[in-house]
């Protein structure tokens, strides 16, 4: 049996159930995200940028999902940007967090960003070498960031800089 193609396509609020389902697939590993449960859609809308967001589809099935998030309303970060990249448990492993990066580094670009940054939990590791391998570098560790019921955790910061747009 053939799997179908993975396919890179930008994503509608038609979407978010299967977005929403893959995000708590994250929140359930517990080396995700801080969140203990999936906003509603609106909640989630709000607090993500328009631009940018992509879903990849297997068939007609959402594998995964890239989105950015503003890191302050202050004019002068308006090019940088705070990713998320969830992949589904069936699909990880398989290339869909790297083909859904790269193509929000290449969106990112194109819609002006100059600095996309992540925070990782370090027993994340296949989260931190998917960013290591798409161009973005460990700019230090946030020791003891915030609790996850009485156990403090450590983030590391990730960081890539545009080549086409205000980069070094």
């Amino acid at each position: 049996m053939d799997t179908p193609a993975i396919r890179v396509e930008r994503m509608t609020a038609s979407d978010w159930s299967e977005v929403r389902a893959i995000y708590l697939e994250g929140i359930a590993t517990g080396n995700a995200t801080f969140e203990a449960e999936a906003p509603t859609w609106e909640g989630w809308d709000a607090s993500h940028l328009e631009a940018c967001r992509l879903v990849a589809r297997s068939g007609e099935r959402i594998v995964g999902w890239a989105a950015l998030s503003p890191v302050s309303r202050r004019a002068v970060y308006a090019g940088v940007a705070e990713l998320s990249v969830y992949v589904a448990e069936a699909a990880r492993g398989k290339g869909v967090g790297r083909l859904l990066l790269k193509a929000l580094v290449h969106e990112s670009e194109r819609a002006g960003f100059w600095t996309l940054q992540a925070g990782v939990f370090p027993e994340n590791t296949a989260s931190v070498a998917l960013c290591e391998c798409c161009g973005f570098r460990q700019v230090g560790v946030r020791r003891r960031l915030g609790r996850m019921g009485d156990r403090w955790r450590d983030v590391v910061l990730l960081e890539r800089r545009s080549d086409i747009v205000g980069g070094e």
